[in-house]
C-alpha cells in the first residue's frame, strides 16, 4: 500500500470565498463548499475535454503536492490555470489542500473536477466521486468518508455526467479525462480508493448497498470488511464477489487501472436512503470508514 507525504504551507492567495480561521487560513465547511461547487451541474451543461497534456499536467501537480513539493506543485498546475490553497475545514479543524480550477470562477468552466487533500497526515487512501449530482448527493457522501479517516484524498468530477458530447464527462468510463489523470496517478503510488456511486432504489429492490471490487480481487479483504460493517448498521448489501449483483462496475476504468497494477478498489453503490437522509449516511459513512481507518494505519497516530 502507498504512503504518501504530503506537507502544507499558507496559501499565497484567495480561492473560493471562506471565513479566516484563528491561523490565518481560511475556514469552510468542505460539504458547503462542495455542495456550492457542485449545485450548478446540469445534465445540458458544457464540458471541455482535456488534452493529454492539460489532465498529465494536473495529474503531475498533485503528485508533486502529495511529495510535499508544494511550490512545485503551484507552478506545474498554474501551467493549464489550476491552483490550490490550503483551508481548514471548520466541522474538523483539519487542514485541506484545495485542488481547483481557476476557470470554474468565470463564466465558462470548463468541468475538470476538484481534489481536497489531508495536510495533517500522509496520504494513505482516495474517495472517488465520478457522478456528482447525477448520483445524488454522493458528493457529500465524500466529504462524509473525507472526514472519517485521517490521511485521505477526495477526487470529485467537475461536471454532471451528461454533459458536453455523447459521454464525454462520464469520467467513470473515459481514461481520457482529468478525473482518471488523477486517479491513475494515485494508483501508480500505490494508494487503494474507493468509488462513489447511487443508483435508483427500482434498480436493486432488495438492496441498500452494491458493494464490489470492481475488475479486480485485490480488495476482497476491504470489501467484506466494509459490506460486514455496512451490515452491523442495518444496511442490506450485495457483495458482488459472493453472488450476481447489478451494477458491480466491472467495466468502470478507474477500477481496472488499478486492478492492473495490484491496487486494492472498491465500487460502491448506493440506494437513495444512505445518500439523502442524514442519519442514514452518516451510518454510511461510518462503515466506510472502517475500510479507510484501516487504510491509514499509523496516520491514526499523527
Amino acid at each position: 500500500m502507498g504512503t504518501v507525504a504530503v506537507r502544507g504551507s499558507h496559501e499565497k492567495g484567495k480561492g473560493p470565498s471562506a471565513d479566516e480561521h484563528g491561523d490565518g487560513l481560511p475556514s469552510v465547511d468542505l460539504a458547503q463548499s462542495v455542495a456550492a461547487y457542485t449545485d450548478r451541474f446540469a445534465p445540458d451543461g458544457a464540458f471541455q475535454p482535456p488534452s493529454r497534456t492539460e489532465r498529465e499536467t494536473i495529474a503531475a501537480g498533485v503528485g508533486l503536492l502529495l511529495e510535499g513539493r508544494r511550490e512545485q506543485a503551484e507552478q506545474r498546475l498554474a501551467e493549464v490555470d489550476f491552483t490550490l490553497r490550503t483551508v481548514v475545514d471548520g466541522s474538523t479543524g483539519r487542514r485541506f489542500a484545495e485542488v481547483y480550477d481557476r476557470v470554474d470562477q468565470g463564466p465558462s468552466p470548463r468541468g475538470w473536477g476538484r481534489v481536497l487533500v489531508d495536510l495533517e497526515h500522509p496520504v494513505r487512501w482516495s474517495v472517488q466521486v465520478p457522478h456528482p449530482v447525477a448520483d445524488q448527493d454522493t458528493e457529500l457522501l465524500g466529504v462524509r468518508v473525507l472526514r472519517g479517516a485521517p490521511g485521505g484524498l477526495l477526487v470529485i468530477a467537475g461536471a454532471h455526467r451528461k454533459s458536453g458530447e455523447g459521454n464525454a464527462a462520464d469520467v467513470a468510463h473515459r481514461r481520457d479525462t482529468v478525473f482518471h489523470a488523477i486517479c491513475a496517478e494515485l494508483v501508480r503510488r500505490g494508494v487503494p480508493g474507493i468509488q462513489l456511486h447511487g443508483f435508483a432504489q427500482k434498480s436493486a429492490p432488495h438492496y441498500d448497498v452494491i458493494a464490489s471490487t470492481g475488475a479486480g480481487e485485490d480488495g476482497l479483504t476491504d470489501g467484506r470488511r466494509l459490506a460486514d460493517a455496512l451490515g452491523d448498521r442495518d444496511f442490506a448489501v450485495c457483495r458482488a464477489w459472493a453472488r450476481s449483483c447489478p451494477l458491480a462496475g466491472r467495466d468502470n476504468v478507474q477500477g481496472r487501472t488499478a486492478a492492473d497494477a495490484r491496487v486494492p478498489f472498491l465500487h460502491v453503490e448506493f440506494a437513495p436512503g444512505p445518500r439523502k437522509d442524514s442519519r442514514q449516511a452518516a451510518r454510511a459513512a461510518e462503515a466506510l470508514a472502517v475500510v479507510t481507518r484501516g487504510w491509514a494505519g499509523s496516520a491514526l497516530a499523527g
